[in-house]
């Protein structure tokens, strides 16, 4: 409508950020509102259509007389893990407080040259580390569907700003689950590209190697869309893959009007059964039962090693990240505290650090500070790596016998806000599900397969896919979401609660 000049891409915007002025009183799904800077992007895009460009694949508003993306003027929200120049970035940490990057990320480059416009930047769990967006500095996201619950975690401010109507498109970052999980209960869609298909150059570094970007939207097809324009080799990241972008808006297209008679679904035996809410297990067994009648052919595999990946995970991702956080001194970004012109440098960088970090990132430093130690990493970090190898080899198995693999995105439903934030261990369980996917680097995305019938909360379907592999998986899940609509009259995001306007 954007591109046929139907609507204009100012008024869209605007209309977006006078829901968020409404709702986000509520929901606190943005940390920060670029409101002029949005406009003065929907302005770009609205003068490159007057001046006769028309929509097609590539190049934007950045390259002069290119045709416009099919994106361009669409409004998306930022996860602010991901920099932006000149537009606060903190992580979710108040040690980045008032931070303004010099430099743009990759993906956000390659967003303003597709004419995307960024109305903002999202919660998150501090450094995206949480299940919950409980975690963050600047307080918790509510669930638009509840707003007394969770929107998952780590990226629940984009996965809320979905959910609220708040934006159209959203940027998420998945380490162990964090798109997967907050589309799961927010009822959106969310993909974890394969390791190293979006470049990481410019996403504040969690765990290196398992940090991914990737796109979130609420329709499987808009996903494909915006994860066309961010994917694709970066030689500024040395674990970019120089390969072609995956044709995936072409597999959606396929899946909606070929469907996927004679493709091999296989249901992970690890991932259902104790553990798993009774709403969410029905759940995945109507969406088993859909595809079937799509022509699925469905399969049992069994991965017996699935059931160390937690443990493997949570000594993976703490040794990666007590290393990568070194680098919040007190000296460089963000936070001093102490700095008196008498105290030494030890000391200022003790104090910030100590004001600056919140409990779940000093518990994960300080355990991966330990299992990094001298007389200790063989023993934790490096048989954790060896289960990670194991872990591998069961998706290498089951991929002999299934084109793709399918599970539960999250074991429950959004939970009330306040209810596990004293339990890490409890915390940590609602990644179950997406956990061996990270460990392994293949694609997974979450797609809403209903509401369960116990919580009256949405539910998600995960897809995985062998490395490289995103085409199968958007074609499934173009499949399946054709078949949810057929059946039910409306999809999942469409069917979200009304929200009461309260100013923010």
């Amino acid at each position: 409508m954007i591109a046929s000049g139907e609507v204009s891409s100012r008024e869209v915007t605007q209309a977006h950020l006078d829901r968020i002025a409404a709702v986000d009183g509520s929901v606190h799904a943005f940390l920060h509102v670029s409101g002029e800077l949005a406009l003065a992007q929907a302005d770009a895009v609205d003068r490159a259509i007057a001046a006769g460009d028309g929509p097609g694949a590539g190049a934007g508003v950045g390259a002069a007389g290119a045709p416009l993306s099919p994106l361009a003027g669409v409004p998306l929200a930022l996860k602010d893990i991901v920099v932006q120049r000149g537009v606060p970035t903190t992580a979710g940490s108040k040690i980045l407080e008032g931070w303004r990057p010099p430099y743009d990320a990759t993906v956000t480059t390659r967003l303003l040259d597709a004419g995307v416009v960024i109305l903002g930047k999202t919660n998150l769990d501090e450094f995206a580390m949480g299940s919950s967006t409980e975690n963050s500095a600047y307080g918790p996201t509510r669930n638009p569907w509840d707003l007394s619950r969770i929107p998952g975690g780590s990226g629940g401010g984009s996965a809320a700003a979905l959910a609220a109507f708040e934006a159209p498109l959203a940027i998420g970052t998945d380490t162990g689950g964090s798109i997967r999980q907050p589309a799961a209960v927010t009822g959106t869609v969310g993909t974890k590209p394969t390791y190293g298909g979006v470049s990481r150059y410019g996403l504040i570094a969690l765990a290196s190697s398992l940090d991914q970007v990737g796109p979130c939207a609420r329709t499987v097809l808009d996903t494909a869309l915006l994860h066309e324009v961010i994917a694709g080799h970066d030689p500024r990241d040395s674990t970019s893959i120089p390969s072609p972008v995956p044709s995936v808006v072409q597999a959606v297209r396929r899946g909606q009007t070929d469907g996927i008679a004679g493709l091999r679904v296989g249901v992970v035996k690890q991932l259902r059964g104790e553990g798993y809410q009774p709403g969410v297990l029905a759940s995945f067994d109507a969406a088993v039962a859909t595809l079937t009648a799509a022509g699925a052919e469905i399969v049992e595999v069994d991965c017996p090693h699935f059931q160390y990946a937690l443990a493997a995970y949570y000594l993976i991702l703490p040794s990666e990240c007590s290393s990568n956080l070194a680098r919040f001194d007190a000296m460089r970004y963000g936070l001093r505290v102490g700095d008196n012109g008498i105290a030494s440098a030890e000391e200022v960088m003790s104090k910030t650090r100590g004001q600056g970090f919140g409990a779940e990132v000093k518990r994960r430093i300080i355990l991966g500070t330990y299992a990094l130690s001298a007389g200790y990493f063989d023993a934790y970090y490096g048989s954790a790596q060896k289960v990670r190898t194991l872990i591998r080899r069961d998706f290498e198995n089951a991929f002999q016998s299934a084109d793709v693999l399918i599970s539960p995105s999250s074991p429950v439903t959004a939970f009330p806000i306040g209810e596990k934030v004293n339990d890490p261990m409890a915390m940590y369980l609602n990644d179950l599900a997406t956990i061996p996917g990270s460990l392994a680097g293949i694609p997974a995305m979450s797609v809403p397969s209903g509401i369960a019938t116990d919580t009256g909360l949405p539910v998600g379907l995960q897809i995985m896919g062998p490395a490289l592999g995103e085409e199968q998986i958007y074609r499934v899940a173009a499949a399946f979401e054709s078949a949810y609509l057929a059946e039910h009259s409306a999809l999942v995001p469409d069917r979200a609660p009304e929200l009461e306007v309260v100013a923010k």
